[in-house]
């Protein structure tokens, strides 16, 4: 399947439920996407079918692509890249700015170096933005304004926190209601579409319609039920500390990545920081991570299920998830 040319081999190519011409898709490489909320073992299934198929594997996880920060965001162990290449991975310094645009374009040619290797592509990751950007494209919007982004910084740590979160639904109520008071760098980056152009990033969202479809994709969900999510998420969060991730947060502060950085702020360093500032102890840390995991979880799981195109399985189904792709890559609905 070298380049960019389609290895569909029947008349009709189904997608939600629809049929479509293959011809309509001729020259649009395939990409298998495995999806879900944090800890439903999505790298461990794609290491699996990945080995299996000889493909290689493109990260989509926001936090992944900072070096250094390896613990706390769960990447995948050297084992594992030792044996599928791995890409989109300790991309970029923790001061660095990374955002949907700069991943898309580093993406795009990760996925053209193994097509052009004639290997398959699976993406992998829960960061339902960069699927988005990835598959749909991004709209025009303007180009970022560091001077604005550090005073609306400044105005959210004067104000208190949840003051930018209360300005945007007062201006762009529909993006205010899909982003979380904490998640600071989309609220910035509303507000200041907002007020370079005067026109809410929903509106923006709406009229791009995010209608660029450059690759054929399949899209492979995780979910379990909630309480076994709930328990692996606090297991995780456990492993993560026993397996040195204090001392992790300790280094990248000696590093000179102190907890001010965007990057500092994801969940788990966010908590640990604040456990060596002497904010709680060991516990009450343990405890708040696994709370925002959880509330991130969900968050994800609402993002994905707004997607009909999703193909739904429990992370057991190793085998139905496999007969699906295939018969993907074979050009048929599964």
């Amino acid at each position: 399947m070298g380049g960019w040319t389609s290895t569909y081999s029947s008349p009709l190519y189904f997608r939600g439920g629809i049929s479509y011409p293959c011809s309509l898709l001729m020259n649009r490489p395939q990409l298998v996407i495995i999806a879900g909320p944090t800890a439903t073992g999505k790298t461990a299934l794609a290491v699996t079918l990945a080995t299996h198929h000889g493909a290689e594997i493109v990260g989509a996880d926001s936090r992944q692509v900072y070096r250094y920060l390896d613990i706390g965001t769960a990447k995948p162990t050297a084992a594992e890249r030792a044996s599928v290449p791995h890409h989109m991975i300790d991309v970029v310094e923790p001061d660095e700015h990374f955002d949907g645009a700069c991943f898309r374009a580093s993406a795009l040619l990760a996925i053209q170096g193994a097509l052009a290797r004639g290997k398959r592509v699976f993406v992998v990751g829960g960061t339902g933005l960069y699927l988005r950007a990835l598959t749909q494209g991004l709209f025009a919007g303007p180009p970022a304004d560091q001077a604005l982004r550090q005073r609306l910084q400044q105005q959210e740590h004067e104000e208190g926190a949840g003051f930018l979160h209360r300005w945007l639904q007062r201006v762009d109520p529909d993006a205010a209601r899909r982003l979380h008071p904490h998640d600071s760098v989309r609220l910035i980056r509303a507000l200041e579409v907002f007020l370079l152009t005067e026109k809410p990033i929903s509106q923006w969202q709406r009229e791009h319609a995010f209608s660029e479809r450059p690759f054929a994709t399949l899209t492979i969900g995780l979910a379990m039920e909630r309480t076994t999510l709930a328990h692996r998420i606090e297991q995780r969060c456990r492993d993560m500390v026993q397996a040195g991730l204090v001392d992790e947060v300790r280094c990248l502060w000696a590093m000179g990545y102190g907890p001010e950085l965007s990057a500092m702020r994801t969940i788990g360093y966010a908590q640990i920081g604040d456990m060596l500032h002497g904010r709680y102890d060991t516990e009450e840390a343990l405890t708040r991570m696994t709370l925002e995991t959880r509330r991130l979880a969900k968050r994800q799981m609402t993002w994905l299920r707004a997607d009909p195109e999703v193909r739904w399985f429990p992370p057991t189904q190793v085998q139905d998830i496999e007969d699906t792709i295939v018969k993907f890559w074979e050009g048929h609905a599964a």
